[in-house]
């Protein structure tokens, strides 16, 4: 949950709205109905939601689902898992009332204990789960390359050398104007390396 919970905020924060979710609905889909957990990540997928809509002016959606999460964030504590999410029940209530709050504002920003977390502050575990959310919920980039690439990177963190694989799927998250080219870089480097592995295959049997 940490990780995933730490990774949509960021994303989110980084004004990725729509793919903040994704994130998060892996865990969120794998917990009892009803629980604490549950009603907390449901409750901040749908205000993630909630905020893309009203920024693409789709007003009615936006407003729906700013009631709808304020009904699954209500009764748990103003603290939860580090998320003040008094915070984020005044900020559905402010969008459920005025949609376009968050077009003539910037919407608000999420806080894990008090602070504001970016993509800046992930350390590898969160990254990896950041970047494979953007590989799957932005345009134009194939899943694959992005998961090979964390395997590859996952290697080099165990062998205690966080090198150019590792160097990459930082550099995909958190180098938002330059993501294009990093997988570029990426995807050279990928099929680079699975086609020395494919070389090697079956030598020695």
């Amino acid at each position: 949950m940490d990780d995933s919970l730490r990774a949509g905020v960021a994303i989110y924060n980084a004004g990725a709205y729509r793919a903040a979710h994704g994130a998060w609905e892996s865990v969120w889909l794998g917990l009892e109905d009803g629980s604490d957990d549950e009603r907390f990540l449901h409750g901040l997928i749908q205000f993630t939601a909630a905020v893309h809509h009203a920024r693409e002016q789709n007003y009615s959606g936006a407003t729906g689902l700013a009631r709808s999460a304020q009904t699954y964030l209500d009764g748990l504590p103003d603290d939860y898992r580090g998320i003040d999410v008094d915070d984020v029940r005044t900020a559905l209530s402010r969008l459920e009332s005025d949609p376009d709050v968050v077009v003539r504002d910037d919407p608000p920003r999420l806080r894990i204990d008090d602070r504001i977390v970016t993509v800046d502050d992930l350390d590898f575990d969160a990254i990896v789960v950041a970047a494979e959310t953007l590989a799957e919920e932005l345009e134009g980039y194939d899943e694959s390359v992005v998961e090979d690439a964390i395997e590859y990177a996952r290697t080099e963190v165990s062998n205690g050398a966080q090198t150019q694989f590792t160097a990459m799927v930082f550099d995909f998250v958190q180098n938002d104007a330059q993501r294009g080219l990093v997988y570029q870089r990426m995807t050279e480097h990928v099929r680079l390396k699975r086609r020395r592995e494919d070389d090697v295959t079956g030598l020695f049997e």
